[in-house]
């Protein structure tokens, strides 16, 4: 069974950084391409980053590019979302996405 364990979530203010870790089980997480998503409050889920197999490859939405970086450790079957200069815009609950299971997620407050 695929599990997915999202942390690191919290309330921050403007300007503040937070790591968001998924702890990934049941299913080869190396091989695996790992996607965050987020879903604020009254919107749609909004895709975030993404990361895959092989060289690493990382993708990021232009609302957070320059701000986030994905990473994967591999040996840890860990996926991370290190968030920088955070705003009141990426206050949402963070969710990791491995082979179309969804972890339960993370709050991530970012007050003005």
């Amino acid at each position: 069974e695929v599990q997915l364990t999202e942390s690191g979530g919290g309330l921050v203010h403007t300007g503040g950084s937070l790591r968001l870790s998924c702890a990934a089980s049941g299913f080869t997480f190396g091989s695996s391409d790992m996607i965050w998503v987020r879903q604020a409050p009254g919107k749609g889920p909004e895709w975030v980053s993404a990361i895959n197999t092989g060289l690493g490859s990382t993708y990021y939405a232009d609302s957070v590019k320059g701000r986030f970086t994905i990473s994967r450790d591999n040996a840890k079957n860990t996926l991370y979302l290190q968030m920088n200069s955070l705003k009141p815009e990426d206050t949402a609950v963070y969710y990791c996405l491995g082979l179309g299971a969804w972890g339960q997620g993370t709050q991530v407050t970012v007050s003005a």
